[in-house]
């Protein structure tokens, strides 16, 4: 999607605070969506991205969600959020726009084709704790799709355009067709949390069969469309085929929030009877031995420093 006003800073360009005078260097553009562009900025010696935007109001809606995030922040946490202010653009039209931490890292989808799907169950994982701290703050993400998951060195996770996040209860602002529930009948498009979870279930089969995921929705009539056809991609997928149980439960709206949903990821990562189940151990799945080593090695080191 396109936005629907014709903003083009160039680099060098040089964004001004209306109202607060920070000066912003522009690098270059890093995106943009249905309601503004996002780019990599300088102040000073620090990288940001700005998000520039159309409407206060839109906009703002993004800002209330990571000011509740900040808050939810235990204390000492790096701000996401950085700067809200207006801008003046040369021919006299103002625009609000905010800063944010940059996200160095690249997308999900990218993250795993380059380091490989071992790195799967962890990056899962961690986005499904951001997931929980969005809903512990009483927001749904919305549009969570691959380009709106950014990944960083050792699977670390950051959600992006917040366009469509939206507050627990209403309707949901933004979405992309094919990881949305209505569109697959399973439910309204009302912003709860088991939401946001049926559309990390098709993120997961996105990421291991697109081009089926992709020939199913174009096959199907919309009001066949339902589960029971994206687990039947899951269930003729090697590497799918194990989490089985669970994408059904995200699916059908079975989990209460992301946290438990998150807590019984982690559980499934140390279900090593699972591995026995196929002559062919999917490489995800080696994966999640990799991690269990990780988060046992964490809590040896707790355990000694609190004895010591």
């Amino acid at each position: 999607m396109t936005t629907s006003f014709k903003v083009d800073l160039r680099r060098d360009s040089v964004v001004i605070g209306k109202w607060k005078g920070t000066k912003y260097r522009v690098e270059r553009l890093l995106g943009e969506g249905a309601n503004g562009k996002v780019y990599l900025v300088q102040r000073d010696t620090e990288w940001l991205a700005l998000k520039v935007g159309a409407d206060s109001i839109d906009l703002q809606s993004e800002i209330n969600v990571l000011h509740s995030l900040a808050r939810a922040k235990r204390r000492g946490a790096e701000a996401f959020l950085h700067d809200v202010d207006d801008w003046q653009a040369p021919d006299g039209s103002e625009y609000p726009f905010y800063t944010m931490k940059y996200i160095r890292g690249t997308t999900l989808s990218a993250y795993l084709q380059r380091f490989g799907q071992e790195w799967f169950p962890l990056t899962a994982y961690n986005l499904l704790k951001k997931l929980a701290e969005l809903h512990a703050s009483g927001w749904i993400f919305g549009d969570l799709k691959v380009e709106n998951v950014m990944v960083s060195d050792y699977g670390y996770v950051e959600l992006v355009d917040f366009g469509g996040a939206t507050a627990a209860g209403k309707s949901v602002r933004q979405f992309t067709e094919i990881y949305d529930r209505g569109y697959w009948n399973e439910g309204p498009r009302s912003a709860d949390y088991q939401y946001d979870l049926f559309s990390f279930a098709v993120l997961c089969i996105q990421l291991h069969e697109p081009k089926r995921l992709h020939a199913l929705s174009k096959s199907l009539l919309p009001q066949n469309r339902s589960a029971d056809d994206l687990m039947g991609i899951v269930d003729h997928c090697p590497a799918l085929r194990p989490l089985s149980a669970w994408l059904r439960r995200a699916l059908t709206g079975r989990f209460r929030h992301a946290g438990e949903a998150a807590e019984a990821w982690r559980q499934l990562m140390h279900r090593k009877r699972i591995l026995h189940r196929s002559t062919v151990t999917p490489g995800w799945l080696k994966g999640l031995a990799a991690v269990s080593s990780v988060l046992l090695a964490v809590s040896l080191y707790w355990l000694l420093r609190n004895v010591m």
